[in-house]
């Protein structure tokens, strides 16, 4: 199984990963898409790195980060999460470094993982939560064949509102 094209490879976090991690887990705008409402220290995100035993059959979860050939340098992670193999389902979701969004980095991550999850991880279905103001990200799923199979109402709470939350999925 690759997890390289010509442009991008997707790897396991590695100690070098942690500083560009403390940046986006510590990211304060960033926070609702991983329910989280503290910040993480190094030595958290050193302990996750160093910790993790690889295997999404055991943690349900696993993070690639997302590395341009290229510039050899990250520019954004893509997780799947709640692994359940007993229903052959995955979530997934994605985040480009802001000053790497707009160059195609999301889509090849994106082709690169829904191909490890169907084929590698056998699973039947992948599923994503997309806030309805976030037309980028809704776009790029719908163009990677994600279906919209439901809204959920003032799910989150951004910027002093209530947002609803678009619920995705792509059946293998």
């Amino acid at each position: 199984m690759k997890l390289t094209n010509k442009n991008i490879k997707l790897r396991a976090p590695e100690i070098n990963d942690v500083e560009v991690l403390y940046k986006w887990e510590n990211d304060e705008s960033i926070w609702y898409l991983s329910q989280t409402n503290t910040p993480f220290s190094h030595f958290d995100l050193e302990q996750f790195v160093l910790n993790s035993n690889h295997d999404i059959y055991t943690e349900k979860q696993y993070r690639f980060m997302i590395e341009d050939i290229q510039a050899n340098s990250i520019v954004g992670c893509i997780d799947l999460f709640e692994f359940d193999a007993k229903n052959n389902k995955v979530g997934i979701g994605i985040l480009i470094d802001e000053k790497y969004r707009a160059q195609g980095f999301a889509s090849k991550a994106l082709d690169i993982v829904i191909n490890y999850a169907f084929e590698q991880l056998n699973v039947h279905q992948l599923y994503c939560n997309i806030l309805s103001s976030n037309t980028e990200s809704l776009n790029l799923f719908k163009r990677k064949h994600f279906s919209v199979i439901g809204v959920k109402e003032d799910w989150v709470y951004l910027d002093n509102q209530y947002q609803d939350e678009v619920i995705l999925q792509l059946i293998r």
